[in-house]
């Protein structure tokens, strides 16, 4: 079984700017790996390990009821072993880092354009397609110590025309400091898009919950 573990400051740098760019509270330090407490309607509380620990296995046990999440820089067997058998693994996704400094624009599809709005650090990306409906979106958010993407999303009926480049591009040009490192999460089918442009995985991000009763 293979062994992850990717630097703290780095999850806490995307968790961090992650709740910037959804609005929820900043991520807290908790038995070794980091929680945000966003009590809202789908999700209690959500915690992040750099790497798999006994922190993760002891809050596993203390908790019984539903709406909240762990997840884990490692391969589903990794979370699974730490957890009670009522937990449940979700889908896997990929945290992701780019070493480019921006994404590189490209045209859109004859009829589509792109809007870009700005609230504070939170960027918006969106892309109307010709009847004037909402193609694709994501957004961005920036902290000190990171440039974070999030929500890249595409309508099913507009995929395969590379409207996910270009929100990534759009989002990649609101970066003011360069310097600053880019991550994201990618789902399994988002992880190949953002390979071909240049992203590396730095872990699997393994996710656990227990079922609504």
């Amino acid at each position: 079984m293979s062994s992850f573990h990717v630097v703290e400051e780095l999850v806490l740098a995307w968790q961090t700017a992650h709740s910037v760019a959804r609005g929820s509270p900043a991520p807290v330090r908790d038995r070794g790996g980091f929680r945000v407490d966003t009590d809202s309607e789908t999700e209690v509380k959500r915690w992040v390990f750099p790497g798999l620990c006994e922190g993760l296995s002891e809050i596993a046990h203390e908790i019984a009821a539903p709406r909240h999440y762990l997840k884990l820089c490692g391969s589903d067997e990794q979370l699974r072993s730490a957890l009670p058998g009522r937990w449940q693994i979700q889908p896997a996704n990929y945290f992701m880092m780019s070493a480019a400094a921006s994404v590189e624009r490209r045209p859109l599809p004859e009829g589509y354009r792109i809007e870009v709005g700005r609230t504070g650090t939170v960027v918006l990306a969106r892309v109307i397609a010709p009847d004037g409906g909402l193609a694709a979106s994501g957004y961005a958010a920036e902290t000190v110590d990171a440039f974070v993407y999030d929500r890249i999303e595409t309508a099913p009926d507009h995929r395969r025309k590379g409207l996910g480049v270009a929100v990534m591009a759009a989002l990649s040009a609101a970066q003011r400091s360069p310097a600053t490192p880019q991550l994201l999460v990618a789902t399994a089918d988002g992880r190949g898009l953002y390979a071909s442009l240049g992203w590396t995985v730095l872990a699997p991000l393994a996710c656990a919950a227990i079922a609504e009763s």
